[in-house]
């Protein structure tokens, strides 16, 4: 069996952790990577966000709908499992998030979910994850982590996979 995490992270300002070098969903996709051996694909903006919190949280809310992305995935054929990655804006996944599964085709996949928050817990990505991605069994329990404990969080990572 084959994986694949599909993960958006951002560095900077984070809330509740301040300023940081790396985004906290990226550290927990190195836990999952590490964990599984799965390959890892991440989901980059056209446009960089602001480095600050509340200039990103709303340039989010405007790119919602249209978030262009730097590059897609590309064919996830080869993949049994896809872990989806995200931490938490606007109540669920990351915009460029829902730009990047456009098109991919997910028939027969097993899709896992892990988020980052500071409160929202997995929001509404669990409902949007199957909605984008039609005929996949999509693991709605998921996983939440708050983005302030990433980088003690990978013993709750091995015991969720």
């Amino acid at each position: 069996m084959k994986s694949l995490i599909i993960y958006f992270s951002r560095a900077d300002e984070n809330y509740a952790v301040g300023y940081i070098d790396k985004g906290n969903t990226e550290i927990v996709a190195e836990y999952v990577q590490e964990l599984t051996g799965a390959d890892m694909f991440k989901v980059e903006p056209a446009v960089p966000y602001a480095k600050d919190y509340k200039t990103c949280i709303e340039e989010a809310k405007q790119r919602i709908g249209n978030a262009p992305i730097k590059q897609n995935p590309g064919d996830i054929t080869e993949y049994d499992t896809i872990f989806i990655m995200s931490p938490i804006y606007w109540g669920t996944y990351a915009p460029e998030v829902e730009t990047a599964l456009e098109g991919l085709d997910f028939s027969g996949k097993k899709v896992r979910i892990v988020c980052t928050h500071e409160g929202s817990g997995l929001s509404g990505m669990p409902a949007d994850v199957k909605r984008k991605c039609v005929g996949a069994d999509v693991d709605v329990e998921g996983l939440a982590i708050k983005g302030s404990q990433a980088k003690e969080a990978k013993d709750k990572v091995k015991a969720w996979l």
